[in-house]
Parts: structure tokens; C-alpha cells; sequence
């Protein structure tokens, strides 16, 4: 049993800091899955509840009094926790080159950083632990298990493989710039901002997928701020864009931002679109 092996190969580690760590490891892994697995008794509940049993009876059924129930219902996390998948979630952004005074050295763009802090600003309210990392420009695989990436096909080519891997949705570029194509419409759409730098309006694109066991969500703007906007409207819109058990989802999302590039409003412009 994989459970028990992982106690014992922690035991019996003679490496006393290798233990530690994998024993912080493994505490963090488990009290993720237990909060899966509050949320998913929660939805059960729920389940049988709309199939025609009372709350009272499935208290019953579940040795469990009818205030537990109640209090189950109101503190577990919601079902749309399961979008970004079981946790713990690293959520990556690009190191982008920069040339200063003939120097050669690696930025973290603004945006993308606001970008990363919401995403794990939502996924602290949907009770994950995350850990951010840097997508460095030659990097072509995601990280082990959940993850949240955000990063464009021009900034590194896990981007691009990602992308590859959308049968809907993708990103061309031509002699007028990046757009996102849309196979079933055929339509590309650009962004405003890079066509005219005083309209401040962007456009991004979001996918979720599952892949292997684990979910893979994908945030990729024409520029930085299109990112910031997909990762606004997944934060106020994620209840109703999740459903139970679909493999993957997509869209594009058009944002408009000020001066500062702060994102002032967000909106779904294409799907989202679900196979």
C-alpha cells in the first residue's frame, strides 16, 4: 500500500534532514487530500440530498447527527475547489530578458506577478497550499502534479507545448502581431492595445485540462496584462465555469486596465468552449 510505504521509507531514512523534509512533504500532501475529501463528502451529501433522501436521513445512513450535516454544508470547501485540482498547486510565471545599459539580465514582468499572486490568492481561498515558481525561457515540461501556468508561446516553449495540445484554441503570429485563432469560427482575435497602445484593452486565454492524474490550467495574454485579466475573471467567475468530471475546458477573455495597468473590468469573449 503506497500509504504505508511512504510512512516506512520516512522511518527508516537514516538522513535526518531528508526525512524532515520528506515528512513536511508528505504532512502538506495528506492535509490537501483531506481537504479533498471533506469537499468531496460535502458534494456527496449534496448528491444524495437532491436524489430525494433528507438531510436527516443521510445523517442517518452516515452515523452522522443532522448538525454535523449542517455544519459540513456550510464550512467545506465549494465544489469549484476541484478546478484547480487536489494540491498542493505551483503556479509558475516567466523570467523575461531584459537589456539595460548593455546588460543582459532576467525581469519578472509586473503583470505576471500580479497575475501569480491572485491565482494563489484564489487558491488559498479555496484552501490549497501553492508554491510559486519561475518558468525559465527554455523550460518545455510543467512541474509533478497540480500546477497553474502562466506564461505565453513567445516567452518559453512549455507554452507552446501546451498549447499544441488544444484542439480549439491556439496562437498564430503574422506581419499584424499574436492572435488567439478559434477553429470553429475561424475568427483570430487581437488584441486592442497592441494594435493602438491607447486603447488599454487585452485579451488572454485560459485552458484546464486533467492530464495524467493531475490538472494542468493554462493562462497565457497577448501581453502580461491580457494574463492579470484571465486571472481576475477566473477569480470571480469560477463557480459557474466549473463542472464535475470535464477533462478539459477554454475560453478567451478580454480585460480593459488603466494607466498603472491595473485590470478595471474582465469579461468572457469566446466559450468557454468544453470537450
Amino acid at each position: 500500500m503506497a500509504l504505508a510505504d511512504d510512512f516506512e521509507q520516512v522511518r527508516n531514512d537514516p538522513d535526518p534532514i531528508r526525512r524532515g523534509r520528506r515528512a513536511t512533504e508528505l504532512m502538506t500532501l495528506y492535509q490537501q487530500r483531506h481537504t479533498e475529501l471533506a469537499r468531496l463528502r460535502k458534494a456527496a451529501i449534496e448528491d444524495a440530498h437532491r436524489r430525494g433522501l433528507s438531510y436527516s436521513d443521510i445523517g442517518e445512513q452516515l452515523g452522522l447527527t443532522k448538525g454535523r450535516i449542517s455544519q459540513i454544508r456550510s464550512s467545506a470547501p465549494p465544489p469549484e475547489r476541484a478546478f484547480f485540482g487536489v494540491g498542493p498547486v505551483s503556479v509558475g510565471i516567466p523570467q523575461r530578458f531584459s537589456l539595460e545599459e548593455g546588460r543582459e539580465r532576467f525581469i519578472i514582468d509586473k503583470s505576471d506577478q500580479e497575475a501569480q499572486d491572485l491565482v494563489k490568492a484564489t487558491l488559498a481561498r479555496l484552501t490549497f497550499v501553492s508554491l510559486g515558481f519561475t518558468i525559465d525561457a527554455d523550460r518545455i515540461e510543467p512541474p509533478d502534479g497540480d500546477c497553474v501556468i502562466i506564461c505565453g508561446p513567445k516567452s518559453a516553449p512549455i507554452a507552446r507545448k501546451l498549447l499544441e495540445h488544444d484542439p480549439i484554441l491556439g496562437f498564430e503570429r503574422d506581419d499584424d502581431g499574436w492572435a488567439i485563432t478559434d477553429v470553429r469560427t475561424g475568427l483570430r482575435h487581437r488584441s486592442p492595445y497592441r494594435q493602438d497602445t491607447s486603447a488599454r484593452t487585452d485579451i488572454g486565454y485560459f485552458s484546464r485540462r486533467q492530464d495524467d492524474g493531475r490538472v494542468i490550467v493554462h493562462i497565457a495574454g497577448i501581453t502580461s496584462v491580457g494574463s492579470l485579466g484571465v486571472a481576475r475573471w477566473l477569480d470571480q467567475h469560477l463557480a459557474n465555469l466549473f463542472e464535475p468530471d470535464e477533462p478539459f475546458v477554454n475560453g478567451v477573455i478580454e480585460c480593459d486596465f488603466d494607466s498603472t495597468f491595473a485590470v478595471t473590468d474582465s469579461r468572457l469573449i469566446v466559450g468557454p468552449y468544453r470537450k
